[in-house]
């Protein structure tokens, strides 16, 4: 089985680490925040820069290369020049949340999809794991990776807007939480076109309007940001 360093424990980091170590890889000891790292390549094969994306090229940089050895990074944003003056160069994106070390390793686990570039040691790692590998082109990586955001950061700030306003109405999270992974379970069932459902889905202004009335200011630009994707959906833009 391959070896693997880790220079960056945060929770992506961790995740890796454990679900490599899951699977049977030989992982050495992390390497953090004040470590020196010049040496972090030696007696590995793979190098794995599981830092921040503005740090990533820093870092990378100030060990000392291998030829031998794949340096890769987990960013989805980034390109594969951040990792120079490396030769074999790779990068390894899971599309999964990775909230901390325990869980992030586990669902690292689940069949999920990596997008991958570079070096075929990205493919292989997704392999390992059992997960699919996408190649996803420099040029379409900006796309791909705010496609990622919208899924789920985005998505959890739509169920941000939502706790606040239930909790107006004496409602919790948890009260909708059932309804909100019935929909997202529609969306892939069916596609987000046919799983729409609600007012702007049916065309009821009034009750939209009803909502605007009784939401706070500061809650209108959210409501109406959601309003406008539904209407693109509904009327297939």
């Amino acid at each position: 089985m391959p070896s693997v360093r880790i220079v960056g424990p945060g929770r992506a980091g961790t995740s890796l680490a454990g679900a490599l170590g899951a699977v049977g890889w030989a992982v050495g000891a992390p390497l953090g925040r004040g470590d020196e790292v010049a040496a972090a390549a030696q007696g590995v094969d793979v190098v794995v820069v599981a830092t921040p994306d503005g740090a990533i090229a820093e870092v990378a940089a100030a060990i000392a290369t291998r030829p031998e050895v794949v340096f890769m990074h987990l960013s989805g944003a980034v390109g594969l020049e951040h990792l120079a003056p490396h030769r074999r160069r790779a990068s390894l994106h899971p599309l999964m949340a990775l909230p901390d070390g325990d869980t992030g390793g586990r669902r690292l686990l689940a069949g999920i999809t990596f997008a991958v570039a570079g070096d075929p040691m990205g493919e292989h790692m997704a392999s390992a794991l059992g997960g699919r590998a996408v190649r996803v082109p420099p040029a379409a990586r900006a796309l791909y990776h705010a496609a990622a955001v919208v899924a789920s950061n985005h998505m959890v700030a739509t169920l941000g807007q939502a706790a606040r306003l239930a909790a107006m109405a004496g409602l919790t999270l948890e009260d909708l939480l059932p309804l909100a992974r019935a929909a997202t379970d529609d969306a892939g069932r069916l596609g987000p076109g046919a799983a729409l459902t609600g007012p702007v889905a049916r065309g009821d202004w009034r009750t939209v309007a009803g909502h605007l009335a009784a939401l706070p200011a500061d809650e209108h630009a959210g409501y109406l940001g959601g309003v406008s994707l539904a209407l693109r959906l509904a009327t297939g833009e």
